[in-house]
């Protein structure tokens, strides 16, 4: 499929929500591309899993922000496959260096540069810990296991929804 046609499935998927985030969270390494930057050199060319173009290309299009948060060991790395993918710009912040924390100082970061509220928030991560983590601070997040895709953009953003009603409703309460 298609980057265009992707944006345009993932264009679709948007239009399905009334209530959308302010910010979409990637991770890096088995998030948006298939490896870790750290068994890379800065002279490989990146690939990215195949709906992750279209998906981005949506978000830019429908006005909402993208930031990036990841623990790679190696962000010298990332940061050029990011330039070499023509991505630095898509970005309001970029969190991305070596952590214990399970990204919640990543998340703080991203937060105190943009100002957005963490429930505002959609993350999309490969590993466990990180979602369990960067969830209790109120962020709506997503376990992809093969690359953020359409089914998984999809999930969160109906994740994400469902939570803006809950949340709505305690505040009635």
């Amino acid at each position: 499929m298609s980057d265009e046609r992707v944006k345009a499935e993932a264009l679709q998927i948007l239009g399905l929500f009334q209530v959308l985030p302010r910010l979409v969270v990637f991770d890096l390494d088995y998030t948006l591309w298939p490896f870790y930057c750290e068994c890379r050199s800065k002279r490989d060319s990146p690939s990215l899993f195949r709906h992750a173009r279209g998906i981005m290309y949506a978000l830019k299009e429908k006005g909402i922000d993208m930031a990036i948060a990841s623990r790679s060991p190696t962000p010298d790395i990332a940061k050029v496959f990011l330039d070499k993918l023509e991505f630095q710009s898509m970005f309001v912040a970029q969190e991305i260096f070596s952590s214990w924390t399970h990204k919640t100082e990543h998340f703080q970061k991203i937060h105190r540069k943009t100002g957005i509220p963490y429930k505002s928030m959609l993350f999309f991560d490969d590993e466990n810990r990180n979602i369990e983590a960067v969830s209790k601070m109120g962020v709506t997040s997503v376990l992809v296991e093969n690359g953020v895709n359409l089914d998984m953009f999809k999930l969160g953003l109906s994740n994400f929804a469902t939570n803006c009603a809950a949340s709505s409703r305690k505040d009635d309460e």
